[in-house]
């Protein structure tokens, strides 16, 4: 699939309205290694199938909760869009999952029983029987937990959207799925964050969110990923031999290089004026999302 691609003059495309489009997308018969001969990166971007509903729809919950107290209306409707946007994205990976991930035998069972149990529990909204201010701080945590998270969905997006994978033949269905997504975490990049500034303007909320949630977030997609490949009869590699073809596909572009994603990019984030507009292109999301085939089907 021909894809809009960077360039040095591009042209601003200005203020974007966020919008939710409703997509879908035919995974019957797409194979469980999408990236032919490439088993190790299949597995490692298929686990974005996996964590990212029970991920995205505590976005959700947790942005309404934040929404009745913004009285600021361009953050408020930015806020109303990244909902409908991230509430789309948990639906349309839950689909995958089951109707890819698990057609193909794939149990995720033992790791979703820990991503409900880490969004569900140990980062719920706190009861009702706790006093208003100690409710607020634990909400602004919430909040600058998730433009952390955020910060990462944007870089992946813009590495989807600029990766190999077409060059290795990867199944066009979920190509366009995986940069349909990135384009809107691109597209939506700086809206976290800026509602975490608006609740609390803090450096230190921030980096120690992002503490937080770049070992989270390392922890899960390794435990994840060789989940995948050690319950693949058709791959036979050992612990080592995972990461080995992991960093493989890394250099070939398939894949982010871990010492960008979880090390420059981290170390970029924790500069007192950092800003998530300088992460991606909002001009080239939109030029893809313009082209893209499910997003071109939808109906906004």
């Amino acid at each position: 699939m021909l894809r809009p691609r960077r360039s040095a003059a591009e042209i601003n495309p200005g203020p974007v309205q966020i919008q939710a489009r409703k997509v879908h997308f035919d995974v019957a018969d797409v194979p469980l290694h999408w990236i032919p001969g490439h088993p190790v990166a299949s597995h490692v971007v298929s686990v974005l199938n996996i964590v990212l509903p029970a991920g995205e729809r505590w976005f959700v919950e947790t942005f309404n909760e934040a929404l009745p107290l913004v009285k600021d209306p361009k953050l408020a409707d930015d806020i109303r869009g990244f909902i409908g946007q991230e509430a789309t994205h948990a639906d349309v990976h839950d689909q995958v999952l089951h109707e890819f991930m698990v057609h193909h035998g794939v149990d995720p069972t033992p790791i979703l029983d820990q991503i409900e149990h880490l969004f569900s529990g140990v980062l719920a909204p706190l009861d009702g029987a706790v006093d208003e201010a100690r409710r607020m701080n634990h909400l602004c945590d919430r909040l600058w937990l998730i433009a952390a998270i955020e910060h990462y969905t944007a870089v992946m997006g813009d590495f989807a959207l600029n990766c190999t994978w077409d060059d290795h033949g990867a199944d066009p269905t979920l190509v366009d799925m995986f940069r349909w997504h990135g384009s809107e975490e691109v597209e939506h990049r700086s809206v976290a964050h800026d509602v975490a500034v608006y609740f609390h303007d803090s450096y230190f909320a921030r980096i120690r969110a992002m503490a937080m949630s770049s070992t989270m977030l390392f922890v899960f997609f390794q435990r994840a990923a060789w989940y995948l490949v050690k319950h693949d009869p058709s791959v036979d590699a050992t612990w080592w031999g995972f990461n080995k073809m992991r960093m493989r596909d890394s250099k070939l572009g398939l894949l982010p290089l871990y010492r960008n994603l979880f090390g420059s990019s981290t170390l970029g984030y924790f500069r007192p004026g950092y800003s998530p507009e300088q992460l991606g292109s909002t001009a080239q999301a939109v030029a893809y999302l313009a082209t893209s085939p499910a997003a071109r089907a939808a109906h906004l």
